[in-house]
């Protein structure tokens, strides 16, 4: 008989993508207000977007694998329209208002799929 594999708690990668787009925005928010000066060592800034792209991803595939498999697909679902500003912020430029405000248009969207896979699913 063919043994049924254990489906893994997706938590963990919902707490990650939200860790990172946090660590993203602030380092973006500390750039802009002129407290930090990221001019020797710019690629932190892409390496934090590339993690919170790589990471959302991650997580939004839980709506495959994910345990608790209710929680997990309406975490997913919850985090997956974040990847449309996230795909969206490399091609409307970095300078001016829009960048600050498509970035922050995810926002909703990580903290929604983060509460939904902390949230204990209830059965009734």
């Amino acid at each position: 008989m063919r043994e049924r594999r254990q489906r893994t708690n997706a938590a963990p990668l919902f707490v990650a993508a939200s860790v990172a787009y946090g660590a993203n925005v602030a380092l973006g928010t500390a750039v802009a207000t002129k407290v930090i000066d990221t001019s020797n060592f710019r690629w932190l800034h892409h390496a934090l977007y590339i993690a919170t792209c790589t990471t959302v991803v991650a997580a939004v595939s839980a709506l495959f694998w994910g345990a608790p498999r209710r929680a997990s697909r309406r975490a997913a679902l919850a985090l997956a329209p974040a990847a449309i500003p996230l795909a969206a912020i490399p091609y409307l430029g970095s300078h001016g208002r829009r960048h600050p405000l498509v970035a922050l248009a995810a926002a909703p969207f990580v903290i929604a799929g983060l509460v939904c896979s902390l949230r204990p699913a209830t059965r009734k």
